[in-house]
């Protein structure tokens, strides 16, 4: 099951102790999409501090970063022991059991779905009121079969949670249920009152925009990703995924890549769009333009921010065959 994107920064926690200066704590690093220094950085710590549940917490993010499931699950587990109590330790082993298990056969996957519905269902009960946690357990409800603890009926419930703590995500779950149903001009309708509800951000335009692209309806996803790229005070990550967007639907790959430019040039860079990706999909692009040397260039920059990268190193190697 692919859980849908998040909020990621859950919080970006408190600095760790400077290692490589004020601006070179793990989070910064996480943030600034410089994987192999966070990893660096947190690795130094744990010689220091074996059993600090957030730097093993901070590890499995840059793991999961580079989608290395096996490790990051190892320091998601040790996280949540060392503070069973801590909703956001679960919400991130949850995520990654979620990805391992998209990575696995039919039979680990099912396995693996159990523990993500166990990890999410564990943050919402440590904390009721955190909307990310309630957001990713109804998207497992929604997307898992019953087998393993799915349902829409289950998914409305928590859409009904959410209602009240942020109408905006309860109208957008309300949507993807009524998606699965077939329901296109329900589902429409709830994206749409997401968008009222959250005063026209940028990320309830993407979510209009995806379903448009599932629906085939691509002069109309453009348009909401015109609305999204110009919402006033919207998050660094809407630039990343309305280009990811248009990469899927192949459609404007001019406008896809000034949206990573722009994004790239920015200071505002953030741990849920990770800058090394930010590369990879520019040479993605380029690749796609038959542009070669431009797209080894952007994929030896992701590599250069994160050398265990497999995509992007497959790429490289394509690209200079």
């Amino acid at each position: 099951m692919r859980l849908g994107r998040t909020i990621l920064a859950v919080a970006l926690l408190a600095a760790l102790p400077k290692i490589a200066g004020a601006a070179d704590n793990a989070p910064a690093l996480l943030a600034g999409g410089r994987i192999d220094d966070a990893m660096t950085t947190l690795r130094a710590e744990l010689n220091q501090a074996p059993n600090d549940p957030q730097v093993h917490n901070l590890l499995c993010r840059a793991y999961f970063a580079v989608e290395d499931w096996d490790r990051a699950m190892a320091a998601c587990e040790k996280a949540v022991a060392l503070a069973p109590n801590n909703s956001g330790y679960h919400l991130w082993l949850g995520r990654t059991y979620g990805e391992k298990a998209d990575a696995s056969s039919f039979f680990t996957a099912a396995g693996l779905a159990k523990k993500v519905r166990n990890e999410f269902e564990r943050a919402v009960e440590l904390d009721p009121n955190d909307v990310d946690a309630r957001t990713d357990l109804a998207e497992f409800y929604l997307e898992a079969p019953g087998i393993v603890g799915g349902g829409q009926d289950k998914a409305r419930a928590q859409a009904a949670k959410l209602a009240t703590l942020d109408s905006a995500k309860a109208h957008w779950i309300n949507g993807r249920i009524a998606e699965k149903k077939k329901d296109l001009a329900t589902a429409e309708q709830e994206y749409r009152a997401a968008i009222q509800a959250d005063s026209g951000s940028a990320d309830t335009w993407l979510n209009l925009a995806s379903f448009y692209r599932h629906t085939g309806r691509l002069d109309e996803m453009e348009t909401a990703i015109n609305h999204a790229s110009s919402a006033p005070a919207k998050e660094p990550v809407v630039l990343m995924d309305a280009a990811e967007t248009l990469v899927r639907a192949g459609r404007n790959f001019p406008g896809a890549i000034q949206l990573l430019r722009q994004y790239l040039a920015s200071s505002s860079t953030v741990e849920e769009a990770p800058t090394f990706k930010a590369h990879y999909l520019l040479g993605t692009i380029l690749e796609k333009q038959g542009d070669k040397r431009a797209a080894a260039q952007e994929y030896s920059a992701a590599l250069t921010l994160a050398k265990n990268f497999s995509r992007a190193q497959e790429a490289l190697n394509r690209v200079n065959r």
